[in-house]
């Protein structure tokens, strides 16, 4: 028989404290790591939707007053807000010649063509009322007595203000170029002049020349930056003189000097 081999009690004894111990009941769990909270990414930002546009609005049936009976109101209207009756006539002529049912391509409304936003600056909230001819020749006027208030009775600014929009007058100090407004100017001071208007108006059609004028030029300056080609702006040149003169401090001065360069016609052609 092999001698059976004995091992030191001391060893027996420190083994299992060498060895890990299955935790039971009693056996204390390590921690678990908790994970590292993080805020979740923010949502792309998402585009706001454009505005939706205003629908254009309907004209109402039914039968609309007259010329006469337009007139009429006018008169009565003009007379209410101080304003002179023949530019309100004007004013009436060039934007809807008389048609109380009238609504623009951008939805200017009636006899004055008076756009929704600005009839609620004098309480009119109701598109539907623009199309009353009383209402909206009110409305018209009373924009009207403002702007000539504002530009102390200047008939050519105030036009040009009821079409464009004071703002566009006061930016462009009276410079408005718009080929619609030029047009527009024209059309109601002839109006207002065929109907015996006296106000001065002969500057305010000088004004408009003027600015068609400045529009033409800055449609050519416009047109030139777009479509000119800059090569053809350039010379075909050829020296005249040996290259050692064509050193500017080595050229001659004077009545028979000859030029440095000159044009090279057939390179033209």
């Amino acid at each position: 028989m092999n001698p059976v081999a004995i091992r030191p009690l001391w060893l027996l004894v420190l083994l299992p404290l060498a060895c890990p111990a299955a935790p039971g009941a009693n056996a204390r769990a390590a921690p678990k790591q908790v994970p590292e909270l993080t805020a979740p990414p923010a949502p792309a930002a998402v585009a706001a939707p454009a505005p939706a546009r205003a629908p254009r609005p309907s004209a109402p049936g039914g039968v609309t007053p007259s010329r006469d009976q337009v007139r009429t109101m006018i008169d009565e209207v003009a007379r209410q807000y101080g304003v002179e009756s023949k530019l309100v006539r004007a004013v009436v002529a060039a934007e809807s010649n008389f048609n109380a049912n009238a609504v623009s391509r951008v939805g200017a409304v009636g006899l004055m063509q008076v756009m929704p936003a600005t009839a609620g600056d004098y309480g009119v909230t109701s598109t539907t009322a623009l199309f009353d001819p009383k209402t909206n020749l009110r409305t018209g006027t009373r924009h009207l007595k403002r702007l000539l208030d504002k530009y102390k009775g200047d008939y050519g600014r105030v036009i040009m203000a009821y079409n464009a929009g004071e703002g566009v007058v006061d930016r462009t100090n009276n410079h408005v170029t718009y080929q619609e407004t030029l047009d527009y100017t024209e059309a109601v001071i002839g109006h207002y002049r065929n109907n015996g208007g006296s106000a001065p108006t002969t500057g305010a059609l000088a004004k408009v020349q003027v600015l068609r004028g400045m529009r033409n030029r800055g449609q050519a300056r416009r047109l030139l930056k777009k479509y000119l080609d800059p090569s053809l702006l350039s010379l075909k040149v050829k020296p005249t003189l040996a290259l050692r003169s064509l050193n500017p401090a080595l050229h001659a001065v004077g009545p028979e000097s000859r030029p440095m360069f000159e044009l090279d016609m057939q390179a033209m052609r």
